[in-house]
């Protein structure tokens, strides 16, 4: 029997956007199993970040439970000014920083994962793909979202990559609701 009690963590701690005041989007590495730790230690101390979770279901003997954890495990997306970092380290859940080149590319990829986190949609872990098809869900209640295809004949399972991290996740769709934008 565990006896640790579960650490819970809201996703989104601030806003999905850029900043105009100094503070620049990083990825944090975390150390194992502390990124709800770091998220409300975050939040504690008032600085913004997006800790994307997804649900998970195991069976324990003859019990069925259903919690939550993180999507990208090892990884805090946050927005601070450099002052901040030193109280970030001062956690005990970092292991490093990762700096993001592209701030607008990497917000634009976790507001795909956010809306279909939103939407309720059921994500999974995927495979990052380094080439593929750029397509949009024209219907249904994905509509809107971006995100890559393996190939035409997999239309129906949409990736939605994190390309900082080269990882993943994917959401199935009826192969009806996908407009390509783009050639391989």
């Amino acid at each position: 029997m565990a006896t640790h009690k579960p650490v819970f963590a809201d996703e989104l701690f601030g806003d999905l956007e850029l900043s105009s005041s100094g503070e620049k989007w990083s990825v944090i590495h975390t150390k194992p199993q502390c990124e709800k730790k770091l998220a409300k230690y975050l939040t504690k101390e008032g600085i913004t970040y997006y800790l994307p979770q997804m649900d998970s279901t195991r069976v324990y003997q003859y019990r069925k439970v259903t919690f939550t954890k993180p999507m990208f495990s090892g990884y805090v997306f946050a927005r601070f000014n450099f002052s901040q970092k030193t109280t970030i380290l001062l956690s005990g859940c970092v292991v490093n920083f990762l700096k993001v080149p592209n701030e607008k590319q990497l917000l634009d990829e976790l507001k795909q994962i956010r809306a279909g986190r939103t939407l309720r949609a059921e994500l999974k872990e995927g495979t990052w793909l380094e080439k593929g098809w750029k397509v949009e869900i024209v219907g249904g209640p994905l509509q809107g979202l971006h995100g890559v295809v393996e190939s035409q004949s997999k239309l129906s399972e949409i990736t939605l990559q994190v390309n900082v991290l080269h990882q993943a996740v994917t959401v199935r769709v009826e192969p009806s609701q996908v407009r390509l934008l783009s050639e391989f």
